[in-house]
């Protein structure tokens, strides 16, 4: 990509310089970025004709919705990226939204890489595997699976029905006994020369019509083999392939939802309530539903049902995702020929995008419609709920506002063995795991946990993550502390010794046997306990318990590379990487 930068933004610029850039702006596709005085970014956004779209925001008796009229107001720069084409435009403005995520532009808040099954097909001996990058390798891709429970499900039916190998030894029918698979009939021993190559490519043929839909053509060719086998005799492998053919009809059946189409769909359905908007995606891979997912944002009342669909398709499959061939929309949007190109370019294969308004695919459309207004629902009661816990937790620790940044931290360690600590951070109703962080206790020898917890509090709020700009992370609201007094009164100490801002710390804990979360102030020895069914209970035991899982991880994580030593330049056998933690 050859982009040209025009004018780099300076915070010294006045309203003068700013009318002096939109007299002299590009007539080329490229990218703008609005900024405010302090040089930070307000909107981005792509054009076709840079001058032409720029001077559209200026223009005397303009048409603007009020969220435009506040952006507009508040422009004090611009700054401008020339490309050679539109469709450079769209993957950079994407790509600048990511990574800056401005204030007034649509922001997916999903940073995630969706998992796939990649099923090797011109292997001798191929198998599935789990990958989240789709790579142009001839090997065939099924997916994207959201949630990943229903890649797990999928992986269990095909290891129950389908007996391909699982393994990751090299199969070359040389090997002296089969595994523990090959005895319980789940593998058909391939690597002991028991199978051979064409008898097992028949198998993964078998699995890429069941994870393609092709039901019909699957149960033909099943019931043809089971016959088959009953004319050799063979009536235990006839009875297999019975059973076999029960499982996909079952299994099949319940999955689809479209008796019409096979082809692979994605279907944006999209719900509002108030200022309130779900956007929901089914994933339709061969009529069958494998996965659905859902982007909530609760302040976008003045922005239009194609905005949000051009946006979400733009920054959602700007990522190692595989479009399917039809997008199913239920409104037209902007730049529909150039995010057709992109997301075919994307493919190799032509990508269709539809607004159907009957049919099989408008019925689609309503189920993802219906799918996402239950979800607004949910993300509202959810929304309430929070409300009340941050007011709640306002009075309980005498804050001048809700708050809406707290940073939990939990110590874990083994008899005072391979002590490590870790920090979570809920931020806006949300836990931000960008801002995690996990710490291997360096200072403190044993199991002390107050020593440590003094160790931690100096490292988040006197060291790096404080004070570097690279790495520095704004300073919460609350800070919660898992333990009681003790651990509480040594974070105390540390912060006091500290040049910080005002920040409020409580401990939280249960009495050995009580159901009940307690409390624990500073300054006061009789801890406030909690009704189990209080918002603020369930807001801050979630904290605590992630901050726990998050520290538990690490900590199993060092402590396996301790119990399993590998020896320097061998690679770990596939028994220890499946009992390694994750």
């Amino acid at each position: 990509m050859n982009n040209t930068l025009h004018s780099s933004p300076k915070q010294s610029d006045t309203p003068t310089d700013l009318t002096l850039k939109l007299r002299n702006l590009p007539h080329q596709p490229g990218v703008y970025l609005f900024k405010n005085a302090h040089g930070d970014i307000l909107y981005i956004g792509k054009a076709a004709v840079l001058s032409d779209r720029i001077r559209s925001y200026f223009q005397k008796g303009a048409d603007l919705t009020p969220k435009t009229l506040v952006l507009t107001s508040r422009i004090h720069d611009l700054e401008t990226i020339v490309t050679q084409s539109a469709l450079e435009a769209l993957l950079l403005e994407s790509n600048l939204i990511k990574r800056h995520r401005p204030p007034f532009n649509v922001v997916l808040r999903d940073d995630k890489q969706y998992p796939y099954l990649r099923l090797p097909i011109k292997e001798d001996f191929p198998r599935l595997s789990i990958v989240r990058k789709v790579k142009k390798d001839d090997a065939l891709y099924f997916g994207p699976y959201v949630p990943t429970g229903a890649m797990r499900e999928t992986i269990k039916i095909i290891r129950k029905v389908f007996p391909l190998a699982t393994c990751t030894i090299d199969i070359d029918g040389t090997a002296d006994r089969a595994c523990l698979e090959f005895e319980i009939k789940r593998c058909m021993a391939p690597c002991t020369g028991n199978q051979s190559k064409h008898d097992y490519h028949r198998i993964v043929k078998q699995v890429r019509m069941f994870l393609e839909g092709r039901d019909r053509e699957l149960v033909d060719a099943l019931r043809k083999d089971m016959h088959a086998a009953a004319d050799r005799e063979e009536f235990e492998e006839a009875a297999r392939l019975r059973d076999r053919i029960t499982n996909v009809e079952k299994t099949l059946q319940k999955q689809r939802i479209t008796q019409i189409d096979t082809i692979d769909q994605d279907v944006l359905g999209l719900a509002r309530s108030g200022s309130s908007v779900d956007l929901q995606i089914l994933f339709v891979r061969g009529g069958l539903l494998i996965g659905r997912k859902d982007f909530y944002w609760n302040d976008v009342k003045d922005i239009p049902d194609h905005e949000l669909i051009r946006s979400t398709i733009e920054q959602f499959y700007n990522k190692d995702l595989l479009p399917p061939k039809e997008l199913l929309l239920s409104t037209d949007v902007p730049d529909k020929e150039l995010l057709t190109l992109w997301l075919s370019e994307k493919k190799g294969q032509k990508v269709r995008i539809l607004v159907p308004e009957r049919g099989g695919k408008s019925h689609l459309l309503r189920l993802a419609h219906d799918n996402a207004a239950v979800a607004l629902e949910h993300h509202l009661q959810k929304h309430h709920r929070e409300r009340e816990a941050r007011s709640a937790l306002q009075q309980l620790l005498h804050l001048p506002q809700p708050p809406t940044r707290i940073e939990g931290f939990d110590i874990s360690n083994t008899m005072g063995s391979q002590s490590v600590a870790s920090m979570v951070v809920w931020e806006n109703g949300h836990m931000k795991k960008s801002d995690y962080r996990k710490f291997k206790i360096t200072t403190v020898e044993g199991a002390n946990d107050f020593a440590s917890m003094e160790e931690i509090m100096f490292r988040r709020y006197g060291g790096t993550l404080a004070t570097d700009k690279r790495k520095a992370l704004p300073f919460p609201d609350v800070i919660l502390i898992d333990g009681g007094l003790g651990q509480l009164g040594a974070a105390i100490n540390a912060i006091n010794t500290l040049d910080v801002p005002p920040m409020s710390l409580f401990g939280l804990a249960k009495a050995k046997g009580e159901k009940e979360e307690r409390i624990f102030l500073p300054g006061q020895h009789t801890p406030i306990v909690l009704s189990p069914q209080s918002h603020v209970s369930q807001l801050v035991q979630l904290i605590r318990d992630e901050a726990h899982r998050f520290a538990l991880r690490y900590h199993r994580r060092l402590r396996s590379k301790a119990v399993i030593p590998i020896q320097p330049g061998r690679r770990p056998t596939h028994r220890q990487q499946r009992t390694r933690p994750s």
